[in-house]
């Protein structure tokens, strides 16, 4: 292609700001969407456009290649680039930058038949994706960081709202990005453009995964102090006034007198133009406002109040508060030359007080294990034996009952180290089985794509062993169609033919499965006739079997769609109103009560909603229920605040009152078995993970290639009937919890409860940010995140009771000793009224021990006012722990307020993860915010003390209503 061949979109160059603005306005609000080819922006410029255009165009051509050049010396192999020589690649990625730098005019569709164009850009920091106009202003940017994939076409359900034809597929890409896969769907001009910010966003993308820590700590320190310079410069000269730093200190929640910024400001003030701070004196100002008095005082003790340290006090100090072992000298002047700025210190081989602080801040200083970024544990043992990382409805986007499918999300959970993926198969037309969630308006996807997608990226960052739960609904011919996809697509990565397992029969480890997937599905009994090619399955263990009063469609497809749109619409506001009782901090902590026969209904929701204040659904109209209207016999409740340690297992909220008598009856159940037809081809595919009910779990324990799969109701039942059979129950096969079907807006249990019982495959909705899968993360990430973690010794054999006040008899307990010392830039509350502009927040620390429910406790600090940049708590708090591979401990930062608190960040870690000594606890999803604190650990043989002392004279603790015991089960 020419470089003056002219695009048929509107393409913008160099220009000013003043003219990008106005000529990009007045296509904010647009019409409806051309038919055919890559988006024309025609239909939206007018008259004087057209010559601009052609201005803008040349111009642009002048200043940078044109990105068809730079695509060209690529060698595109489906999503991967190849480059001809290193400094090749360099350079031709350079080229990308600079045309992403430049910006380029793009249409972002939205789910509304309208499509907005708009200016993309990478800022200059090459940090995040900015675009203008918009009404977010400043906060209109997606950070790379942020960025899980990048796709080609017209893949994601966006582009599949439009008519064929409506674009051309090489203009189309869309980025999916944050915590919940959101995506960015964007068509440019030309395919070069597209192809151009493709190549770039890939590159951007992989340095930065392939970043060391300390790098990735620096860079995103350096663009803070970058990106708060440009936003704090209201006027855009590029120099910061006092004024204007002022106002940056409170958004900082910095509380400093005005005369001693006044004071800083002048002493950082040092070029020509007197008055303002350009961006090197800014920094100059920043580092003398956060010098840390703790980590100065710090350096003193072990200096022997020098204003440095010297190899020796290095060494004594890391030894002796790191509990680093034979630490030479060698090392510390490693230290000292990574980290020292001042070359004066280098030279005679100190350690000044900001070279120390650049090595308390850098991964070096990180409460976290580094050593646990990669599999520590022994994977040798039985399957049975490691808790397994597991997807419930993988490939659902948002709720259960209308949002999207997508093979993305198979993608997404494989990569970030879920090891169980879930896929419901039913028949689709064509003869093509198909995946969604049925007897719902979610979107269907080909089961093949989502076969060809776990192929793709099942071992893209371990190759620890996938297992694929089948939810078989499909006719037998469709069931021969998934086999021979299976086995054609997935190849020697199901042959297990090769692997032995123990002689006492027990499961393969998965050390010996690596590279493999195991099929999770039903077998055909041993006494059907082998040259059968199909028979009868018992159908009444499904797992996710759906509640009747779930259903949207319930077999009848006559319905009107809009009609049960407008239904589940209803219901689902209905239950998100409802979701207000939670935990403002949890957003999944309410809980799903066993429900009660039909006919009780309204005398049992009366009971209980005056005895613990249960909140339903159709209360806010007209108070009736019946039992089979759609989530009509929803009840949830909100949990009580127990700030005394209480049992997972026992203190739920299936009371007396609350739970029928069908669900205190015991497990076993005399009912007509309900079959289902399965084919041979797709039974053999199944070895080890061979799903059945659990009928009888004392006769069943004896069993061990078989997967039982449990609601989490069901299996809260069986956790208080039968704890210590559940127990060995596990230690022989598998068992999988999955939520309640009355979940329907994806919410998640406490997965706790069920890992003291030994469960392995706890499977949570990914797609549901919030406390659960902080606390799923937390658990996995101590073991390399490779999805697996071993289970305690002693739930893998012998007798063991988790609700026992004395778990281990005999067995040394741990105390862990934290001292809660300060805070470093606490932003305000994401949720705060007046943004950043709202007050200097009141700061307290939370942490939550979570585990053994002898165990569970929560302590905090005191409150301190007006002060989030460096607070001070110099606090200490004591817990006792019986079982520390179980247990997790959990930060919480608040903002105290007279009517409550506000939730600020939190960071949970493994207990067996934390490192001793003076360590930061950086606030997960938070750039720079973290709180220091000092971890010992110490074995005792008594119960010790489960309270805290102070250490400095405190004020009244700030309650906090609303705030769960964590060892609370929730069924």
């Amino acid at each position: 292609m020419s470089v003056h061949k002219k695009s048929n979109f509107l393409s913008i160059g160099p220009v000013s700001s003043a003219l990008m603005c106005s000529a990009v306005v007045a296509t904010a609000d647009m019409p409806g969407l051309p038919a055919k080819g890559a988006f024309s922006a025609e239909g939206f410029k007018d008259k004087g456009q057209e010559k601009e255009e052609k201005k803008m165009a040349t111009r642009k051509s002048q200043t940078q290649s044109c990105p068809s050049r730079v695509v060209e010396d690529f060698f595109w192999i489906g999503s991967s680039i190849m480059a001809f020589s290193k400094w090749r690649l360099g350079y031709m990625v350079e080229k990308c930058m600079s045309s992403m730098q430049m910006g380029t005019q793009m249409v972002k569709l939205r789910g509304s038949s309208k499509g907005l164009v708009r200016f993309f850009f990478l800022d200059e920091h090459k940090s995040c994706i900015r675009w203008r106009p918009s009404r977010k202003n400043e906060k209109a940017k997606i950070s790379i960081d942020s960025i899980r994939e990048v796709s080609e076409g017209k893949q994601s359900e966006i582009f599949q709202r439009y008519a064929e034809g409506s674009f051309d597929p090489n203009c189309c890409f869309s980025l999916y990005y944050g915590e919940h896969m959101e995506s960015l769907d964007l068509v440019s001009g030309t395919g070069e453009e597209a192809r151009t910010w493709i190549t770039g966003l890939k590159y951007l993308m992989a340095g930065i995964s392939d970043e060391d820590s300390l790098a990735k700590r620096q860079r995103t320190r350096d663009q803070w102090l970058k990106q708060t310079f440009t936003e704090a410069d209201k006027n855009g000269d590029g120099s910061l006034s006092i004024s204007e730093v002022l106002q940056l200190l409170h958004k900082l929640n910095v509380n400093l007198p005005r005369q001693k910024v006044k004071q800083m400001f002048k002493e950082a003030d040092t070029d020509d133009k007197q008055g303002t701070l350009g961006f090197e004196e800014f920094c100059s100002f920043y580092k003398m406002m956060s010098t840390r008095r703790d980590l100065y005082l710090l350096m003193l003790t072990y200096s022997n109040h020098k204003d440095h340290l010297d190899t020796e006090d290095l060494t004594r100090f890391l030894e002796t508060e790191q509990k680093m072992t034979k630490v030479s000298k060698d090392h510390c002047l490693e230290i000292i030359k990574k980290f020292e700025p001042c070359s004066e210190n280098q030279k005679q081989g100190v350690l000044g007080i900001d070279g120390f602080t650049n090595y308390m801040r850098s991964p070096a200083g990180d409460i976290f294990n580094p050593d646990h970024y990669a599999v520590n544990q022994d994977m040798r043992q039985p399957l049975c034996n490691y808790f397994i990382a597991s997807s419930h409805n993988t490939y659902l986007m948002g709720d259960q009952l209308m949002s999207q499918s997508r093979v993305d999300m198979y993608a997404w959970v494989l990569q970030a180290g879920c090891r169980c993926v879930e896929v419901d198969c039913w028949d689709g037309q064509d003869g093509e089985p198909i995946v969604h969630h049925g007897y719902t308006l979610t979107s269907k996807i080909l089961f093949k794509d989502v076969i060809e997608t776990i192929n793709k990226y099942a071992f893209a960052k371990n190759d620890y062993p996938v297992i694929l739960s089948i939810e078989n609904h499909c006719s037998v011919p469709q069931q021969k169609k998934m086999a021979q996809y299976l086995i054609d697509i997935l190849g020697d990565k199901l042959d297990v033919s090769n692997i032995k397992a123990e002689d006492s029969g027990q499961l393969p480890s998965p050390e010996n499965l690596r590279g493999k997937i195991l099929v999770k599905g039903k077998k055909l009994p041993s006494n059907i006739d082998e040259n059968a090619e199909e028979g009868d399955v018992s159908d009444e263990d499904s797992a996710d079997e759906m509640e009747d009063d779930c259903k949207l469609m319930n077999g009848d497809m006559s319905a009107n769609r809009k009609q049960v749109e407008n239904l589940a619409k209803k219901k689902l506001d209905s239950l998100m109103k409802e979701s207000k009782i939670r935990d403002r901090e949890d957003p999944d902590s309410f809980t799903i009560s066993a429900l009660p026969p039909a006919g009780d209904l309204e005398q049992t929701a009366a009971k209980t909603k005056e005895q613990d204040g249960v909140v339903t659904s159709d209360e806010a109209g007209n108070n009736k229920r019946t039992s089979h209207s759609f989530m009509g016999t929803f009840s949830k409740r909100k949990k009580k605040t127990k700030l005394k340690k209480t049992s997972s297992l026992e203190d739920t909220d299936t009371d007396q009152e609350s739970t029928s008598s069908a669900s205190r009856a015991p497990v076993h159940h005399n009912k007509k078995k309900k079959t289902m037809k399965l084919s041979r081809a797709l039974s053999d595919l199944v070895k080890y993970t061979c799903s059945v009910g659990l009928y009888d779990i004392d006769a069943q324990a004896s069993c061990t290639w078989q997967v039982s799969s449990l609601s989490e109701t069901k299996a809260h039942q069986v956790m208080q009937q039968k704890a210590c059979a559940f127990i060995h129950f596990n230690q022989r096969q598998l068992s999988r919890i999955y939520p309640s079907s009355y979940r329907v807006d994806s919410s998640n249990f406490n997965p706790q409860p069920f890992w003291n019982a030994g469960c392995q495959l706890v499977a949570l909705n990914y797609q549901s940010e919030g406390r659960v899968l902080q606390l799923n993360r937390a658990k996995f990430y101590s073991n390399g995140n490779c999805g697996y973690i071993s289970k305690p010794s002693c739930m893998c054999d012998g007798a063991f009771n988790p609700s026992s006040e004395d778990p281990q008899p005999g067995q040394m307990k741990k105390q862990l000793v934290l001292k809660i010392i300060s805070g470093q830039q606490l932003p305000k509350p994401k949720d705060s009224m007046l943004g950043d502009r709202g007050e200097i927040i009141d700061p307290f620390v939370e942490v939550e021990i979570i585990g053994l429910p002898v165990d569970c406790s929560k302590e905090q600090t005191r409150v301190v006012d007006d002060n989030g940049f460096n607070p001070m708590w110099e606090e200490t708090l004591v817990f006792t722990v019986h079982m520390p591979e179980l247990t997790l401990v959990r930060f919480l930062v608040w903002d105290h307020d007279p009517i409550g608190q506000d939730f600020i960040g939190q960071r949970t870690i493994a207990f067996n993860s934390m490192m001793p000594g003076y360590r930061h606890v950086y606030l997960e999803g938070m750039e720079e915010a973290s709180i220091f604190v000092h971890v010992a650990v110490h074995d005792i043989t008594g119960q010790g003390s489960q309270r805290y002392q102070r250490v400095l004279p405190q004020k009244p603790k700030a309650k906090f209503p609303g705030q769960p015991c964590c060892c609370t089960a929730q069924p």
